[in-house]
């Protein structure tokens, strides 16, 4: 929120943090051959590199933090349009259902999300059609990304059914490979740490270390974002993948409210809406309520007994 535009030396320090910790206990220092071929990681890290640097630059386009999450929210639409083009898929009518209803909440929010930054360029004639313009590529940036994401999603899911399911491998290379690629973004990672540098001092409880709290609020992302991914990728083979799903769409529900209300962001009725009519179309897509039911009549028939 201070700066919008550090989301490059946020990634940078995930990669960072994750690629070590990985290097030391899954590579074991580089001795453990990779059981998936390294070229097919690199191809999988082109993708996820490009994901993530879109979509930290989208920030600086004049997208607001929820409008991003609920914009990312529409992996479902993606994977399904480039499931049905690239592995000949087909889905039931519930299926089509639930993406319609994730299209139709995404168009809501980014309509009223779109009337929002119209209306505060009036304030400047001059500069108005200019911000609205970057608005509009950032729009198009998030698109764009959505589309490599669901393009990965389908390579990773081939490469797993060829080689088999190694989370914990995938996690390390997707996260080592890209690091190079920093080499491009460290101007902007350099200038973002002399800012954070310049930020106000913050003494860390119990230990007592003073410290610029900017680079305490980069430390607690990265060691949270290391606990969600590591969670999720344990959570891919301990449970099914309805069962990730649902967890991912609470989480990401979670995060929007907490975004909303805390940081006091602009959240119309129509916003609220067009959210309900995303995580709704989410869980229909997951199935989740055809599993309550018999999850459901078994309580009764237990109560009865």
């Amino acid at each position: 929120r201070q700066f919008p535009g550090c989301g490059n030396i946020v990634t940078f320090s995930q990669f960072l943090f994750i690629a070590v910790e990985g290097f030391i206990f899954e590579a074991n220092f580089g001795r453990k051959r990779p059981a998936i071929p390294i070229r097919n990681y690199f191809i999988m890290v082109a993708m996820f590199f490009t994901v993530s640097v879109v979509n930290n630059y989208a920030l600086n386009l004049n997208i607001a933090m929820p409008l991003h999450m609920i914009f990312r929210s529409g992996s479902l639409i993606a994977s399904m349009a480039l499931g049905i083009i690239i592995l000949k898929k087909r889905y039931s009518v519930s299926k089509y259902t639930s993406i319609a209803l994730v299209s139709l909440g995404i168009f809501t929010c980014t309509f009223m999300s779109a009337k929002q930054v119209a209306s505060d360029s009036s304030l400047n004639q001059e500069d108005g059609p200019q911000v609205f313009l970057w608005w509009l590529l950032g729009i198009a940036a998030l698109t764009f990304a959505l589309l490599m994401s669901a393009r990965m999603g389908i390579f990773q899911e081939t490469l797993y059914q060829r080689f088999g399911k190694h989370s914990k491998e995938a996690l390390f290379y997707n996260h080592v490979l890209p690091l190079p690629g920093f080499l491009l973004l460290a101007p902007n990672i350099y200038h973002h740490a002399l800012l954070f540098n310049q930020s106000e001092l913050f003494q860390v409880p119990v230990i007592g270390l003073t410290l610029p709290i900017m680079w305490f609020y980069l430390f607690m992302n990265v060691l949270t974002q290391y606990v969600c991914i590591r969670g999720v990728f344990i959570l891919t083979t301990e449970c099914t993948s309805l069962t990730v799903t649902l967890v991912v769409t609470l989480r990401k529900f979670v995060s929007l409210i907490f975004s909303i209300l805390y940081f006091q962001n602009p959240f119309t009725g129509w916003h609220w809406l067009g959210t309900a009519f995303v995580f709704v179309g989410t869980l229909m897509y997951t199935e989740v309520w055809n599993s309550l039911g018999p999850f459901l009549a078994r309580r009764r028939r237990l109560k009865e007994e």
